[in-house]
């Protein structure tokens, strides 16, 4: 699965004291939430708060989570995916007795603000190769003009040289 965040220059919410507010915003500034879903009682927002940053350190499985936000299992997995894009969820494999496994999915690390430094590990990652991309394609434009230039400095050359006095007959 690629990483995928979105990247917003915003002013840090540390003055704002109340924790659902500054969640909301967050999860919206970084594209987990969509704009105007700001609604305490949306799935996608108590999948976060009510489950993962509640425990942080517990597995949650699929069909454990359908059952606490009431919702179906595909609905559950669609934001699981969005958080696991960003890598903020991390998969725990769990063993039954039977040997069928299955996936729980907790903050990595169980710690938010340790989960966010993978992130930012990703996104600096991801600037990166931008950079590399930037500066291929800018070479690619410069090495495109060259010719061109070339080509209409010699052109202007030889006229210069058509119309200079050696040159009449």
């Amino acid at each position: 699965m690629p990483f995928e965040i979105q990247l917003r220059y915003t002013t840090p919410l540390t003055p704002v004291k109340e924790l659902d507010e500054v969640l909301r915003e967050f999860l919206t500034l970084v594209g987990y939430l969509p704009e105007g879903e700001g609604s305490d009682r949306s799935i996608a927002y108590r999948l976060v708060r009510d489950c993962f940053l509640r425990n942080p350190e517990r597995p949650w499985y699929p069909e454990e989570l359908a059952g606490v936000l009431k919702t179906s299992k595909p609905t559950v997995y669609r934001h699981i995916n969005k958080l696991k894009a960003m890598d903020l969820l991390e998969e725990v494999p769990e063993v039954r007795e039977t040997g069928k496994g299955r996936k729980g999915y907790r903050i990595r690390y169980g710690n938010l603000a340790r989960a966010w430094d993978f992130v930012e590990a990703n996104a600096q990652n991801a600037l990166k190769r931008y950079r590399e991309t930037v500066d291929h394609l800018q070479g690619l434009v410069d090495g495109a003009r060259r010719p061109t230039t070339a080509a209409a400095e010699r052109k202007e050359s030889a006229g210069r040289l058509a119309s200079s006095p050696a040159a009449r007959p």
